[in-house]
């Protein structure tokens, strides 16, 4: 038998009496996802992170190490490799995480894997009870791992993740080595994993061997919330949003230069900084300037610098942002705004790498990365005279285009999530949490603003909530009376059906009151009357 043979079908087992369910021959429990994230958090609330950490891993190794020995006795496997392969398809088929093992050693001597966990449950539910965390925090899956391999080779194997969605980045990923192959950056994972059996020796351990982590982590925290530019974490489980960030993940590798493109308010900026985060000038400045933002007259001085005296108020000489970012990134954001002459001057900076000041008559070599991101269409202008075609293929070696949030609608509760923490943490409120009513219309509306609309309108209804939970009155009233959204052809309505249930909206979001709702349509009163009409039998 082989790992991927594994059937939930078969593997699943339902008494007919009920009461009993079993999975591969052991008796198991259905629990309620958000019902074991409050117990994380009741877990991190009464113990403190380090504690709640040290419990739920230890829960985790105990689970994969049963699982690793009923697998290893209950099937008949082709090979030791099966089984070893068989600890992440069952995650899978049991709905905790969709595990991509993405390098793998079967050597006894030295074993090890490097995967990416789709979808982890404990990640979604720390953001959705705890906010974004600054640490991984998918503590039981890096328990489990360790466990079932520590069983799988008959020594101590470490799993250590690395990226998690739960403290913003684009997916989570974990590195499972042997504890002799892990260097210095095993001592602050080690403790969890040690097996002493009374607890409060364990916790009194953790405290004095991570007091130190503990400090850092708040200092961490301190300068992540007073530096504006630290971005949020990006979110993308929709196929459309993981084809972008895993194009972006390719490209961020090599020094081209990269166009984004897209709508308004869809995470450009963001973007650009994932890009710059995942590049070999991670370790260099990010620097962002809104190109349409600036007077022509000054954007010169911005992008270049200038020299004391080259003009009035120039008192002294000043490096401009491509000197700024050297070693780093340059996102020259709204770059469809640039006015023609600049577009020159900023070709030759891309063709030759070197800056002349304002005033000066030297060139500056530059070593920096440019980004640039747009919500025009560039080729039209192009097209139109308005932009310099050389300028256009310069820029646009690589071109990643973000989608509208209407276009990944699987994002929009996780990002709904993630707003309503920080929302909720800026103005010092326990996160609440959407009702269903209210998550329903966050998910019909259209998004014209894309994230940024979505922000803000979870920002208001954080400012409006009256409790720890966020109502449909909370939300703006254009979501409120948004109408169904249309997902698949199957569901495609006629036209009346359509105005019916999008006059209903209308009048839902009016109070009932006829008129108001007929100024808001950009109808007379009497066509609203007669529409009205028109739908009763």
């Amino acid at each position: 038998m082989r790992a991927k043979d594994l059937d939930v079908h078969e593997l699943l087992h339902f008494a007919e009496e009920g009461g009993i369910i079993t999975f591969a021959g052991e008796r198991v429990l259905l629990l309620d996802a958000v019902a074991l994230g409050l117990l994380r958090k009741e877990l991190i609330d009464t113990l403190g992170l380090t504690a709640a950490r040290a419990v739920l891993t230890r829960f985790g190794y105990a689970h994969g190490w049963r699982v690793a020995e009923t697998l290893r006795t209950g099937f008949p496997w082709d090979s030791e490799d099966e089984w070893r392969a068989a600890g992440a398809r069952l995650h899978t088929i049991q709905g905790i995480v969709r595990a991509e093992v993405t390098r793998a050693s079967v050597s006894s001597a030295a074993p090890g894997a490097e995967g990416i966990w789709h979808d982890s449950y404990e990640a979604e539910q720390h953001l959705l009870h705890l906010g974004q965390a600054e640490e991984p925090v998918c503590w039981t899956l890096t328990g489990f791992a360790s466990g079932y391999m520590s069983c799988v080779y008959g020594k101590e194997i470490i799993a250590i993740e690395d990226r998690c969605r739960g403290k913003g980045d684009a997916v989570c990923r974990a590195v499972v080595r042997s504890k002799e192959e892990w260097g210095p950056e095993l001592a602050t994972h080690l403790p969890f994993y040690q097996k002493e059996t009374c607890l409060d020796a364990r916790l009194a351990q953790l405290t004095d061997t991570l007091k130190k982590k503990e400090r850092q982590l708040r200092s961490r925290r301190a300068l992540r919330q007073s530096d504006p530019h630290v971005p949020a974490g990006l979110v993308g489980s929709s196929p459309a949003m993981l084809r972008t960030l895993d194009l972006a993940r390719r490209v961020a590798k090599v020094d081209s230069t990269i166009l984004i493109t897209g709508e308004s308010g869809v995470g450009k900026e963001r973007l650009a900084r994932f890009i710059h985060d995942e590049s070999a000038r991670t370790a260099g400045p990010f620097l962002a300037i809104n190109c349409a933002a600036v007077p022509e007259s000054l954007l010169e001085s911005e992008l270049f610098g200038h020299a004391r005296g080259s003009f009035t108020g120039a008192s002294q000489d000043r490096p401009g942002l491509f000197e700024a970012a050297n070693g780093g990134t340059l996102l020259l954001d709204e770059i469809g705004d640039v006015p023609p002459a600049m577009q020159v001057k900023l070709l030759r900076v891309l063709q030759e790498r070197e800056v002349r000041r304002v005033g000066e008559n030297r060139t500056r070599a530059v070593n920096v990365r440019v980004l640039a991101a747009t919500n025009r269409d560039l080729l039209a202008d192009v097209h139109a005279a308005r932009f310099r075609q050389d300028l256009y293929y310069r820029l646009r070696v690589v071109e990643i285009v973000v989608p509208p949030l209407r276009e990944r609608r699987e994002d929009i509760l996780p990002l709904a999530r993630q707003f309503l923490g920080g929302a909720a943490k800026r103005f010092g409120k326990k996160a609440p949490a959407l009702v269903p009513k209210a998550a329903n219309l966050l998910l019909r509306y259209t998004w014209p603003g894309n994230v940024r609309e979505l922000e803000n309108a979870l920002e208001r209804a954080v400012v409006l909530a009256r409790a720890d939970r966020i109502g449909a009155d909370d939300l703006p009233p254009e979501v409120g009376a948004a109408p169904s959204a249309i997902q698949t052809a199957s569901e495609i309505r006629t036209l009346a059906e359509l105005e019916r249930d999008y006059i209903a909206a209308a009048l839902r979001a009016s109070g009932g009151n006829r008129a108001k709702a007929a100024q808001r349509l950009g109808i007379g009163a009497a066509t609203l009357y007669r529409k009205l009409k028109q739908e009763r039998p």
